[in-house]
């Protein structure tokens, strides 16, 4: 029985499955008939021992042998028509899930990163993998074994005891093989994972790991982790290796058992020579779909692990409800009682925080570390969620506007920019597979970018990847400006915009932002140095995640910082007290 919290989203992937209840339906069709046909080869063997052999009939030799290869054709073509139909099976239902997992993994990595959100795509692909495999095939046929170990009682009940009682036997070795490997595979699984992770983490960090003389470190503890998951998936290899090869072994001595008992029957008159090669092939195919199951079982725990954990993440992440459109809305921010907890905290970051900023104004946000200015920024992005009071753009609450919507209103250039694989202009352009060059040039021309771009190899058609390959820090930060100001939005969030900067960068941050007020937008600036909030309107003073102080910049500042005059003539360096 699957937990209850599990349920939603194990309606969404039952629902996505049902979608191919005809493909499946199909599929049955074809294995009653491919099954059907697997008698041919007993029904041969019985009629060349009992009556070709008897009668001595070349002509009827060749007849049945026509017969026969014109039904094994068919069979083939039959297979062949299956293994298709559930290939496009496996693809369409990833087809049907690609965005909604998509969008549930970024969801919930924006919010609390964990394995279920990070290994969701690859679940997905673990039961893509079982689905468009020959081993599903497998519960399509093993319906039919007990019409074949019947078949093989037919011909006598003592056969029919040896293929029954062998049967259970192998099913007895099904369950242990699944038992004895699940724990292992598991904790394997989650340590090649975790590993991975650390890899990608050393390699996006290889700079300072070479830099600092950490590679030996480093080496050492992937190492470990690695060694830990090895140890792991050698364990349950092995054990599903030990039960692939008694089953092997098994099935062979049972079909060699057959054998000898029906030579034993024949001697004593009871069975044909014909009933008893039969009886032996018949047994073969029976268990045949048991030992693909059986060979095939890490394949299937791999997919049953992964619709486990589709379904935990896709309930914990439901889907989003279709939301009226609203018009293009005004810089006009109200924030009310504002309360924040940061997902999987118990405490909140921002308490019962209140302000507003109205078009043609700029907010400076200042406090110590841990005041509480990246979560406001988080909050006011629709990244975290206001677990108290609200957030109002144009009178309407930011959960009004579609994540894509709100990200066209407002502009967000966050602590640490990152940068993803592509070239410049796409980047700029927010990975838009067809960017509009005259959008993405006026947003570099605003972020004081574009004479900087112009001067990379190949311009904005310059690739970088996710580390940003050899850019600065401070050209990083630029393009992400730019990337924030594309398509024009009503405000600017910037989170410690000009810690990256020099002074050239910072004077052209200040002058986007006096762009922005002259053009009615609004911008919220979280900032330490002084050279961020000069052209501020307003100030709000965070301290513990409550408000200290808001009001007119220069008010505040008189108020509640001591070398406020310093601060305010300040040329572009230093930090607020």
């Amino acid at each position: 029985m699957k937990p209850k919290d599990a349920q939603p989203g194990l309606d969404e992937l039952r629902a996505a499955r049902r979608e191919n209840r005809g493909y499946f339906w199909l599929i049955g069709i074809f294995s009653f008939f491919a099954n059907l046909l697997m008698l041919t080869g007993p029904i041969y063997m019985l009629q060349i021992y009992d009556r070709v052999l008897g009668s001595r009939s070349v002509e009827t030799l060749l007849a049945l042998s026509l017969l026969v290869a014109f039904l094994y054709g068919i069979m083939a073509l039959l297979d062949y028509a299956r293994g298709r139909i559930m290939a496009r099976v496996g693809a369409r239902m990833r087809a049907r899930l690609d965005q909604r997992v998509f969008d549930a993994v970024i969801r919930k990595s924006a919010v609390l990163p964990d394995d279920s959100a990070a290994t969701g795509l690859r679940d997905l692909d673990a039961v893509q993998r079982l689905t468009a495999s020959p081993a599903l095939m497998s519960f399509f046929d093993i319906p039919w074994t007990p019409f074949f170990l019947v078949g093989i009682a037919l011909f006598h009940p003592w056969l029919g005891y040896l293929a029954v009682g062998g049967g259970m036997i192998l099913i007895v070795f099904a369950v242990l093989n699944q038992l004895m490997s699940r724990r292992s595979s598991t904790r394997g699984n989650q340590g090649v994972f975790r590993s991975d992770v650390m890899a990608g983490q050393i390699r996006d960090e290889a700079e300072t790991v070479q830099s600092l003389g950490m590679r030996g470190n480093a080496f050492a503890r992937w190492k470990r982790g690695r060694d830990e998951a090895l140890d792991d998936m050698l364990e349950s290899a092995d054990v599903s290796g030990t039960f692939a090869a008694i089953t092997k072994s098994f099935r062979l001595f049972l079909q060699s058992a057959m054998l000898g008992l029906g030579a034993f029957l024949v001697l004593r008159g009871d069975l044909t020579p014909g009933a008893m090669i039969a009886a032996s092939i018949l047994l073969g195919r029976a268990l045949a779909p048991v030992e693909l199951a059986i060979n095939s079982w890490q394949l299937f725990q791999a997919a049953r692990q992964g619709w486990d954990s589709l379904a935990r993440l896709l309930s914990e992440v439901p889907p989003e409800r279709e939301l009226t459109a609203l018009p293009r809305p005004r810089a006009r921010l109200d924030v009310q009682q504002l309360t924040v907890v940061p997902p999987g905290g118990s405490q909140a970051s921002l308490r019962m925080v209140t302000f507003s900023v109205q078009p043609g104004q700029a907010l400076g946000v200042i406090g110590p570390s841990g005041a509480g200015k990246s979560t406001l920024a988080r909050a006011l992005t629709g990244v975290w969620r206001p677990a108290g009071g609200r957030i109002r753009l144009d009178g309407a609450t930011l959960d009004r506007y579609p994540p894509d919507v709100l990200g066209e209103y407002i502009g967000y250039l966050p602590q640490k920019v990152e940068l993803f694989d592509g070239t410049i202009a796409e980047n700029i352009a927010r990975l838009s597979m067809t960017p509009d060059a005259a959008r993405v040039v006026e947003a570099a021309v605003k972020a004081d970018a574009h004479e900087m771009i112009l001067q990379l190899p190949e311009a904005y058609d310059t690739r970088v990847r996710g580390a940003g390959a050899r850019l600065s820090g401070g050209q990083i930060q630029r393009i992400g400006l730019a990337r924030a100001l594309f398509g024009n939005p009503v405000i600017l969030v910037l989170d410690e915009p000009n810690s990256n900067l020099d002074n050239e960068g910072s004077a052209a941050l200040n002058a986007a932002i006096r762009a922005m007020k002259a053009d009615g937008k609004a911008v919220l600036i979280m900032a330490h140095r002084p050279a961020a909030i000069r052209e501020c309107d307003q100030l709000l003073i965070l301290d513990h995640g409550a408000r200290a102080a808001f009001g007119p910049r220069d008010e505040v500042l008189r108020q509640a910082v001591k070398n406020h005059r310093e601060i305010l003539e300040a040329p572009g360096t230093g930090g607020v007290a």
